[in-house]
Parts: C-alpha cells; sequence; structure tokens
C-alpha cells in the first residue's frame, strides 16, 4: 500500500469510524478480501459473523472464517485481541462466562453449535480443549487417561461391572495405551502408570492432558497457547506433537510466538486491536507477504502492542 493509500485510509478510518488501535500501529480500512481463506480440504469449523460481548466490552467484532479439516489453524495476535475468546467460543466455554454474550453461528460439520437443544457434553467430547498451564487431576497416570471414558460410559470399570460381568479392563489398558503414544508420553511413563500425576514435569503433565483430552476419541482440539509455560526442550515435543496431530484431527492452536505458529501451522489468523479478525491465509503468505500493513507491521515488530 502507497503512502497516499494508507493516508486516506487513516483519515477515512478516523473521521468516520474512530476506530481504537494499539500506539503506533497504522490505521486502515480492513478489507474482506483479506480474510476470505479458502483451503484445499473440506471445512470442519464454519464460523459466520461471529459476535461476542463481555457486558459493555465489545471483544469479537463481525468474525467469519472456515476451520479446515485435519490441519493446524494458528490464531495469533497481542494480548487482549481475542484469539482465546474465539477459540473458547468453538465449543461454547464462553457459555461459562455469566457477562458474555455470543452472537452469530459456528458450524461443526454442517451443524450450528449455538443452535437450541446442543448437548453440551457431548459437543466438548468432540471439540476438546487443552489449556495454557497443565491441569492433570491429581490423580494417577492411568485414572487421568481413563477417567472421560470411563465419564461418558465408554468403558465399564467399578465394582458393579465386575459383578454383573461388563467390567472392560483389557479395553480400558489398550485405551490408555494408545492415548499416551499419540501424546508421545507412553515410552516415558509406562512403568509408572500407578504414580500421581503431580509428580510429573511440566512438560510431561500438559502432554498427560494432550492424551486425555485424545482419550475421548474427539475430532478437534483446540490448544490455548499449550507450550507457553514450559522450557524450550518440552516447546519442540509439543510443536512436535501438534503437527503429528493433524494428520488425524483438526488443531486450532492460539500462541503468542510468531515463530511457532510459522512453524506448526498450515493456515495462520491474525487477530488485531478491537477483535477484530485482520488476515486468515496459508501461513507461509502471513509472514512472507500479508495483504494488511497493520498485519506486517506487528509481525516485523515495527508496531510492538
Amino acid at each position: 500500500m502507497s503512502q497516499t493509500e494508507t493516508e486516506a485510509t487513516t483519515a477515512n478510518r478516523t473521521d468516520s469510524q474512530g476506530v481504537s488501535t494499539t500506539a503506533g500501529e497504522t490505521v486502515e480500512e480492513t478489507r474482506p478480501e483479506w480474510t476470505r481463506y479458502e483451503a484445499g480440504g473440506e471445512t470442519k469449523l464454519a464460523v459466520d459473523d461471529l459476535d461476542v460481548h463481555y457486558g459493555d466490552d465489545h471483544a469479537l467484532k463481525g468474525v467469519s472464517m472456515d476451520i479446515p479439516e485435519q490441519s493446524v489453524t494458528a490464531l495469533i495476535g497481542p494480548s487482549g485481541c481475542g484469539k482465546s475468546t474465539f477459540l473458547r467460543c468453538l465449543n461454547r466455554m464462553n457459555d461459562r462466562i455469566r457477562a458474555a454474550r455470543v452472537d452469530g453461528t459456528v458450524e461443526l460439520d454442517g451443524e450450528n453449535i449455538y443452535q437450541d437443544g446442543v448437548d453440551l457434553v457431548e459437543l466438548r467430547k468432540r471439540v476438546g480443549m487443552v489449556f495454557q498451564s497443565p491441569n492433570p487431576f491429581p490423580k494417577s497416570i492411568r485414572e487421568n487417561v481413563s477417567y472421560g471414558p470411563r465419564k461418558h460410559g465408554d468403558i465399564e470399570t467399578g465394582l458393579l461391572a465386575k459383578l454383573t460381568g461388563r467390567a472392560e479392563p483389557d479395553r480400558e489398558e489398550a485405551l490408555v495405551e494408545r492415548s499416551l503414544e499419540r501424546a508421545a508420553l507412553w515410552e516415558e511413563v509406562n512403568d509408572r502408570l500407578e504414580d500421581n500425576a503431580l509428580g510429573l514435569s511440566g512438560g510431561q503433565q500438559q502432554r498427560l492432558c494432550i492424551a486425555r483430552c485424545l482419550a475421548v476419541d474427539p475430532e478437534v482440539i483446540l490448544m490455548d497457547e499449550p507450550a507457553s509455560a514450559l522450557d524450550p526442550i518440552a516447546t519442540s515435543k509439543i510443536e512436535d506433537l501438534i503437527e503429528d496431530l493433524a494428520q488425524d484431527y483438526t488443531v486450532v492452536v492460539v500462541t503468542h510466538s510468531m515463530q511457532q505458529a510459522a512453524r506448526v501451522s498450515d493456515q495462520t489468523a491474525v487477530f488485531l486491536t478491537g477483535g477484530e479478525l485482520v488476515e486468515y491465509d496459508d501461513t507461509e503468505e502471513i509472514f512472507e507477504s500479508p495483504e494488511s500493513q497493520r498485519v506486517e507491521d506487528y509481525i516485523s515488530g515495527t508496531c510492538l502492542p
């Protein structure tokens, strides 16, 4: 964009819309084509005109984007730009916040998850979440993995199941092993499955939480800065795991690390000041030749939020 175009856009934006931006951030008119990304694969999640308010705070403004299946979509942007709010909309975690109001649609395989009658337990089984800080249960490693399938009735355990002949210990063992293997943790813990999970390192705890998510056989895995609290070695293992998981699952990850987004994602969505999706494209395009001057400034560090 030329200097003249930038100045004209700045004048229009400031005069007619009064948009607030981070200090030093270029003011420009966001163009719809910058967010019309068409991936090669099938769409798993389709978001249309999504708005989120927390009381009087307008956290997300008219966000529309399609998330392709079996791929990694990274959400980047400065703190407070709405990327974690957007992530939580994808399995209705914002329902837990009393002040939150969500408008618009989010479709999972063509079905609006915000329509009346949606089973939230089943939804969150299909669309799992891994949080920023590891949060294993104060139980054994084995119980952490098998807890979800037991709760959902996918495996029969306990005294009543044993008395009625419905206990499935072999199936539970196979599920625990498979989930830990998928989370790249089995080799490190297979000889101490009865140990308390809180005794694991931070990186191992986070991979255990991923195994716990995988144990209920989700279709989508949401990750909110999953490596932000980890050391570089543990972070590398999480990044390798994310790439592996995308072969079978749809992964959406929030990260403050642009280097991490560039390494692990297939496509990247950039949220900037005011809860606005500014640009969405192949990750290589976003980092090498973004359309938006604001995105270029953010990625290059010209504008530091």
